[in-house]
């Protein structure tokens, strides 16, 4: 059975906010169970919910979200991943879900995402260079995944890991990061509600260049965060390896939460620079926990934010 892959985009197909609100309702109007050739559902056919964690403010272009882009196994510029991964194979896919679970194996793609009622959320999304973006997500929370394969007791960590393949992941092919691409989280902030595996964006199949077909969203940590093209999902008792804590631990910490009391040693993190407005924006605040402290402060209670970050 084949997976659903995320669609190609030549820059005059990229379509504009409106327009493809409009294009949305003629969809759920021409009648919304529908299935692809492959008798799976689209993801713009699953259930959708508006998240109570969603936002007012307006998303970002879906320009601006595919083509301003980290994403290292595709080249280390911000424009890479837009020219490079449409070579990225995303059909079969599959994640490797093991380590303290009662469940472990190998899981397609189609199977987790089976059942799920997809939340929008639209989420403001920042790199470690300070900048911004409001991104309208289509994902479900890690924390249902895990408790579909059961968690045991003992297990602390959630770690992962992205796909390794050097013949169409082009930066893989240079030693720039030790791969595969790897992350972590803590028990609790893994199944936090807005920790999310997301499958799309603005309700369509996730584009290549933002980590089809599935990745991690932790929106309040630094973006670097949300691994991109999961294919592995490790329970564990001990805390797992994080690539940029590997490559510079004095740079990246394992936390690593937007805290704009603590900067990078070689720039601020008090301010970012909003996507989408041209090289003139006016930077503004940072806030800490890109404002979600409200929500996720409660988690690391106790703990000294500029050593643990």
């Amino acid at each position: 059975m084949h997976i659903i892959s995320a669609p190609k985009f030549k820059s005059s197909e990229i379509t504009p906010k409106a327009d493809w609100l409009n294009r949305r309702q003629l969809m759920i109007g021409a009648g919304a169970v529908a299935t692809t050739t492959f008798g799976l559902p689209a993801l713009a056919k699953l259930k959708t919910i508006k998240s109570k964690y969603s936002t007012t403010r307006t998303p970002n272009t879906f320009k601006d979200i595919t083509t301003y882009n980290n994403f290292y196994e595709f080249g280390t510029s911000k424009s890479d991943p837009a020219e490079n991964a449409s070579r990225l194979t995303t059909s079969p896919w599959s994640v490797t879900i093991d380590g303290m679970v009662d469940k472990p194996g190998k899981y397609a793609f189609e199977d987790i995402i089976k059942g799920v009622s997809m939340e929008e959320r639209i989420y403001r999304f920042r790199c470690v260079e300070a900048w911004s973006m409001i991104i309208p997500w289509t994902g479900f929370q890690l924390s249902e995944l895990l408790a579909r394969v059961g968690v045991q007791s003992g297990a602390k960590y959630v770690s992962f890991e992205t796909l390794v393949r050097p013949s169409e992941m082009i930066g893989q092919r240079s030693n720039v990061l030790e791969w595969p691409y790897r992350e972590g989280l803590r028990m609790d902030e893994a199944m936090h509600p807005l920790t999310i595996l997301a499958a799309g964006i603005y309700g369509e199949d996730m584009p290549k260049q933002n980590g089809a077909p599935l990745r991690l969203v932790v929106p309040w940590k630094y973006g670097f965060k949300s691994i991109k093209s999961i294919v592995r999902i490790s329970l564990t008792a001990r805390q797992p390896q994080a690539t940029w804590n590997m490559l510079s631990p004095r740079e990246y910490g394992f936390y690593s939460n937007v805290n704009p009391n603590v900067d990078h040693p070689r720039w601020t993190q008090a301010s970012e620079r909003p996507i989408g407005g041209g090289l003139f924006t006016r930077r503004k605040q940072t806030q800490m926990f890109n404002g979600y402290g409200q929500e996720v402060a409660g988690l690391y209670k106790g703990m000294d934010l500029t050593r643990n970050f």
